[in-house]
């Protein structure tokens, strides 16, 4: 197989491969969202993603038991991938609220505490968990907002881990309207963005953030997933059936020309996508050999999809 097209990540320079690893689907079964796993599953798609060359790895410390299965499965390969993670989120996910209430089909805690206590606390926690004693990238999570991170002294926390060693680089999961202030404050290295064709709201602030040097990581690249599946996931597809995208797909399915759309832009750097499953994968990645979809059909998509969303 091929090698997977890489981009600079931002001003951090790591060379990180334009489909990225989402670890979200590693969580198990937290406060009754997600599904219980396999045995040998985390195994076997942890290491498929690597022997595949994917290098960028997210995570997040309330995805359940992702943290655990990383270390666990593949902890002995750290060298060869570049390791995301979340703080801010609470240590104990048994204080999770009632899964109704979701955000990215993630149950949402009870609060998220950007506290110098809960930071170290937390993060010294998921290096336990994942076998290591660094990650590249440590991310604020749910796209706090500005005066919170002033208040808290949260920013400084992180500059501090970095100084230790312990995180190479600072960043945010950022969403409106808080992305706004976070590309202003001049201190992140790295933004992660909801992002994809039939998600477009935050398309002017990747080409800003972008243009301010920043390494962009994208999740919801493909629309969580094919029509009908995933959270809200309906609603989306139903943008794709207004604009007719049907008609420029070239033999390929609608998630393939998603992530193509997606990798198209040229202010991402890596899109993340997450499965348990060894043949998604192989899916995924071969969508991205194919590389950016032709000029003409990008611009063709994005005028149907302004069009679909105006009418």
């Amino acid at each position: 197989m091929a090698d997977l097209p890489k981009r600079k990540l931002g001003r951090t320079g790591l060379s990180v491969t334009a489909l990225g690893f989402g670890a979200l689907e590693l969580r198990g079964m937290i406060a009754g969202v997600g599904r219980e796993l396999k045995p040998r599953q985390p195994e076997r798609i942890l290491n498929a993603v690597l022997d595949a060359g994917i290098n960028y790895i997210d995570v997040s410390a309330d995805y359940g038991e992702a943290e655990e299965h990383i270390g666990s499965c593949i902890a002995n390969r750290r060298k060869e991938f570049f390791l995301a993670s979340k703080c801010g989120c609470p240590p104990d996910v048994s204080k999770f609220i009632p899964a109704e209430r979701t955000r990215f089909g993630v149950p949402l805690p009870r609060l998220h505490d950007y506290s110098r206590e809960n930071i170290i606390k937390t993060f010294d926690q998921s290096l336990r968990r994942m076998q290591t004693d660094y990650v590249d990238v440590l991310q604020f999570h749910f796209s706090p907002a500005r005066e919170l991170l002033e208040q808290e002294k949260a920013v400084e926390t992180l500059e501090s881990l970095k100084r230790d060693g312990k995180i190479r680089f600072i960043g945010c999961s950022s969403i409106l309207p808080n992305i706004t202030d976070h590309i202003k404050m001049g201190v992140f290295d790295v933004l992660q963005i909801p992002y994809s064709a039939l998600q477009p709201e935050h398309e002017d602030t990747i080409a800003a953030a972008a243009r301010a040097g920043m390494g962009i990581v994208i999740r919801g690249g493909v629309a969580k997933g094919p029509p009908g599946k995933g959270q809200g996931s309906a609603a989306l597809w139903d943008l794709w059936d207004k604009a007719k995208l049907d008609e420029l797909l070239d033999g390929e399915h609608p998630t393939e020309f998603m992530l193509r759309f997606t990798i198209t832009n040229p202010d991402i750097h890596t899109t993340v996508v997450g499965t348990l499953d060894p043949e998604h994968l192989i899916g995924n990645i071969a969508s991205v050999l194919k590389g950016p979809l032709p000029a003409s059909v990008y611009s063709e998509a994005k005028r149907r999809l302004v069009e679909a969303r105006a009418a």
